[in-house]
Parts: C-alpha cells; sequence; structure tokens
C-alpha cells in the first residue's frame, strides 16, 4: 500500500507525543524525517522515534526528495511562513491550528496556490476526524434535536510559566489563539455557516500581555454559539448542542485519548419522556485519522477535508472577535 512520506518541521512537544506516533501508526502515513535548528536535538528525537533520517535546519529536510509532505508544529507565528515554503519546494503541507495569525496570513497562502497549485494544505484540526464529532454532525444534520439553536462551548487550562511559548504575545500565544480557534471551528462545523457578527470580552495577563480568559459570542442570523477559553483556570472541556427537541453533550470534545473509549450523550424527548442516551466510541488516535484523510487527499488529488477557505474562515471570525475585544462592540465576521 502506498504510504505518503511525512517530515516533521521541528520536536514540538505535540509532534513527540502525540501527532508522530500517531502517524507511526497509519495506514497511509509513514514519519521519515525530522528537523530542528538543532541537529543534535533532531538526531535526539529521531532516535527516540524510529526516524530514519534528522536535519539541523528546516531547510535541508525541505530539500529531500524523499519528502513527500511535511507536519508543521512549530510556534504560530512562523506558520504560514514556513508552509509557503514547504509549498515552494513542493511539498504537501498539513499545518497545525491556528493557520496564521490573521485573516490576510492565511489569504497569502491562498494566494501562493497559484504558483504551487499542486500542494495540498491543511489546518490540523483534527477533532474534526473522530468519530464522535462525525456522528454529534450527522445527529444534527438529520435533526436529530429538532431545530439547532445553541452550542456552548468551554476550553482551558492553567500554564501560568513564563517561558511557555502560549504566554508569549509576540508569537502568538494566548488563549483564543491556543485553544479558542476550537470552539469558533467546532460551531462554524455544526451549524455549517459563517456568523454574521460577534460579540467577545478578554482579560490579558498584565505580565505576559496575552489573553488569559477570552468568551466570545457567535451570531449565526439569531441562533448564537457562545464559547469561554482560558489559560489560567482548572483543566476542563465540554461541548453542549442544544436544539428545539434534544441536545448532544461532549464530554471529551478536544483531547479524546486515543487509548480509551468516549462518550456522548444524546438527550431527547420532553419532561416525563425525556431520555439521555449515553453513545460510546470505541478507541481510536484522532491524530492518526487526521494523517490518514490528509494523506487520501494527497493520493487522490482531492481537495483536503479542511481547505485553506476554511482556514481563511476561521481566521475571520478570529480576527472580528478580536477587534470586539478591543472596540466593545459587535463586529461583522
Amino acid at each position: 500500500m502506498t504510504k505518503i512520506r511525512f517530515g516533521i518541521l521541528s520536536t514540538a512537544k505535540i509532534a513527540r507525543t502525540k501527532v508522530i506516533p500517531a502517524m507511526q501508526q497509519g495506514k497511509l502515513t509513514e514519519v521519515t524525517a525530522i528537523a530542528s535548528r538543532s541537529l543534535g536535538n533532531a538526531q535526539k528525537v529521531a532516535d527516540e522515534l524510529g526516524i530514519a533520517k534528522a536535519y539541523g535546519s528546516y531547510e535541508k529536510l525541505l530539500a529531500d526528495k524523499n519528502v513527500d509532505a511535511v507536519y508543521i508544529p512549530l510556534p504560530n507565528h512562523l506558520h504560514v511562513e514556513w508552509t509557503l515554503k514547504a509549498m515552494n519546494k513542493g511539498k504537501h503541507v498539513l499545518c497545525e491550528k491556528p493557520m496564521g495569525l490573521t485573516g490576510d496570513e492565511v489569504n497569502r497562502l491562498i494566494n501562493a496556490t497559484v504558483t504551487a497549485p499542486d500542494a495540498k494544505v491543511m489546518e490540523g484540526f483534527m477533532y474534526r476526524f473522530h468519530p464522535q464529532w462525525i456522528e454529534a454532525k450527522r445527529l444534527v444534520d438529520e435533526g436529530e434535536i429538532g431545530e439547532l439553536v445553541t452550542i456552548q462551548s468551554f476550553f482551558s487550562y492553567f500554564n501560568a510559566d513564563p517561558n511557555n511559548i502560549r504566554n508569549k504575545a509576540d508569537l502568538g500565544g494566548g488563549g483564543l489563539m491556543d485553544i479558542g480557534c476550537y470552539p469558533v471551528s467546532l460551531s462554524r462545523f455544526i451549524f455549517n455557516a459563517q456568523p454574521r457578527r460577534v460579540m467577545s470580552f478578554r482579560n490579558q495577563d498584565p505580565e505576559f500581555g496575552t489573553d488569559r480568559v477570552f468568551s466570545g459570542m457567535l451570531d449565526f442570523n439569531g441562533r448564537i454559539a457562545t464559547f469561554t477559553c482560558s489559560t489560567q483556570m482548572a483543566d476542563y472541556q465540554r461541548v453542549n448542542i442544544v436544539g428545539t427537541t434534544g441536545r448532544i453533550e461532549i464530554l471529551i470534545p478536544f483531547n479524546a485519548p486515543p487509548d480509551k473509549p468516549c462518550t456522548i450523550l444524546l438527550q431527547q424527548g420532553a419532561k416525563e419522556e425525556m431520555v439521555v442516551q449515553p453513545l460510546t466510541f470505541d478507541p481510536c488516535d484522532q491524530y492518526t485519522l487526521q494523517g490518514d484523510a490528509f494523506a487520501r487527499a494527497i493520493l487522490d488529488d482531492t481537495q483536503p477535508p479542511t481547505t485553506l477557505m476554511d482556514a481563511f474562515d476561521n481566521m475571520h471570525v478570529i480576527d472580528a472577535l478580536v477587534k470586539s475585544a478591543e472596540t466593545g462592540q459587535w463586529e461583522r465576521s
């Protein structure tokens, strides 16, 4: 079976602990090279994870003709730069979210497809490939909770390390960019629409200058999605999707464990007739599923499941949320 050969640009923790091991289990993916700014660091990780080649610069990996595609887990402010460089070297790109820091940045990638039309580029929203989300969307689309009315999302963790990139404003840190992009993405995914306007609130860390709490409201023509995310709260995540006759509660919406079953709750009926049914999904690795889905798009020469235009639309909403936090007003998205 043909597999897509991936090179990894960076030895970031998410790559070492989640994405590389997952892609090594893929039916259509194999990890053949890894690069770091330090050859010693790259070689150390390559030895630990059984990767054949290690490079002391990202440019050297991009020059490897035996690498078909790259995965980019670099800090947020470097996503567009290295995606463009990879595209120019004829590589397909799976890039961690967010694709860029602004909609204008992502638009640079869209424009670059004119000169690199064969390059497949996908933003890494791995949650969309987990069966629990595929089933949640099916239930909504088929009217199992009536008419969709609202989505409520919460995502938080505690990290006050001043050296962590998530706490560096100039590197694209903060709650909205790191985890708030998930509620924005899932709301657009489930509503299958773009919100027409947004309103937001943020609380900034006085030392880091990043948003440590960010809350947003997305208006889908009178149907509302709300979310709160935080980098300085207790670890918690939950999503409720509520319709006129039912509700879906996703218990572990984002960091679904690869080695344990996942459960969502489907509530249907009213009052005395209400039934809450648990729907359980066998263990699976959403990063493996994501890698295989992207590889399939490359092999079949089809659009990636998450297109650059989808990445632009998501970033456009985030731009509007940032502006609303500054103005205190509803902003068009």
